[in-house]
């Protein structure tokens, strides 16, 4: 998909079928994988000889950072998962300088195109660290294995480019934008590109065929690169999207499947905007994510404590400017919120 404005380049990405299986044959030898738990025991079997798993239980960097000296010494990292362990993977790349192998088992996060890792620090996301894998590889056989709901929920690394361009031109418009970050639309504009390209395949990611995995992670490979490219500029990729997501997992304490979280920010702030709020929420329905808060194993009244206080969340964390340091959500406003969701997805059952 065209980019009007990098100066940098998208990851090495490499489609096809029983790829996971030649990576034993080319990666660095002794190898780690990291990796979960419940995908070790799917996919060891692919794995013989010089491998080692490390299965993650912790994206805090502190206790990783400790953790560092524990895990044995490798000549290579292959992460083999979703966003946590992919990104643990650049870690211990990265503190470590060896070669790194990145292999997504699911689309649900821009996490494999991405060169830092999203740990947590405080409960607060920090991205740290430096990782470019010599390929991402992404297995038709791997991808079409892990549950559809995983695979559509990374729709909205790229939904989110709708929101937080509303953000950006707030904040231009208000005087608040940051001076490293100065209003630019070449950004908005290759973003947009990139986000109108994926608009006629939404039927072909809800199916997670052929079609739809290489268009909505060919749209991930950008959106991954492009804060590197933009000069670490996060502005044209995500605004108030994001910061609901990190509210809800700050005041809940909970861990989602993260196109879930992100995906009702993006209604929030599409309605808090009034900018295609419904077309956006029709879009995510239609790709199969399923915003409702008991899918994400919430009630509405944790959802509307999160979004009530979410002026004051994004005001300590220190976020960039947005729609959601100034909008006063109410209960009303959650009122019509859950209102909408329920008309469209339909009460949720028992």
């Amino acid at each position: 998909m065209p980019s009007l404005f990098a100066t940098g380049h998208e990851f090495t990405t490499v489609f096809g079928r029983n790829l996971l299986a030649e990576i034993p044959h080319f990666a660095h030898r002794p190898i780690l994988v990291v990796t979960m738990p419940d995908l070790w025991t799917k996919f060891a079997a692919h794995f013989r000889g010089e491998v080692t798993p490390y299965l993650v239980h912790t994206i805090d960097g502190d206790e990783l950072s400790r953790e560092l000296a524990t895990i044995p010494p490798s000549g290579s990292v292959v992460g083999l998962g979703g966003g946590q362990a992919l990104d643990v993977a650049k870690f211990v790349a990265w503190s470590r300088r060896v070669p790194l192998f990145q292999i997504p088992t699911a689309m649900t996060v821009d996490a494999p195109f991405g060169h830092r890792a999203g740990l947590r620090y405080g409960g607060l996301v920090r991205y740290v660290g430096w990782a470019v894998p010599e390929a991402v590889y992404v297995d038709f056989d791997v991808i079409q294995s892990a549950p559809p709901a995983l695979n559509r929920s990374g729709i909205c690394e790229v939904f989110c480019f709708h929101t937080a361009h509303a953000d950006w031109r707030l904040a231009r418009d208000r005087g608040r934008t940051e001076p490293k970050w100065p209003y630019d639309e070449r950004l908005v504009a290759g973003a947009r590109a990139v986000l109108d390209g994926l608009w006629p395949h939404l039927d072909d990611i809800h199916a997670v065929n052929e079609t739809g995995i290489r268009a909505l992670m060919t749209a991930m490979r950008w959106a991954g690169a492009s804060f590197h490219n933009a000069g670490w500029n996060p502005r044209h990729i995500e605004g108030v999207d994001h910061f609901v997501f990190y509210a809800l997992e700050y005041f809940t304490g909970k861990k989602f499947i993260h196109g879930q979280p992100v995906c009702l920010g993006i209604v929030v702030g599409s309605l808090l905007h009034r900018d295609r709020a419904e077309e956006m929420l029709s879009a995510i329905h239609r790709v199969g994510v399923d915003i409702r808060p008991e899918a994400m194993g919430l009630t509405w009244a944790q959802v509307e404590h999160a979004l009530v206080n979410l002026r004051r969340f994004v005001q300590d964390a220190g976020l960039w400017y947005g729609i959601a340091h100034e909008a006063e959500i109410t209960p009303a406003f959650v009122a019509d919120l859950r209102e909408r969701i329920t008309a469209l997805y339909g009460p949720w059952p028992g």
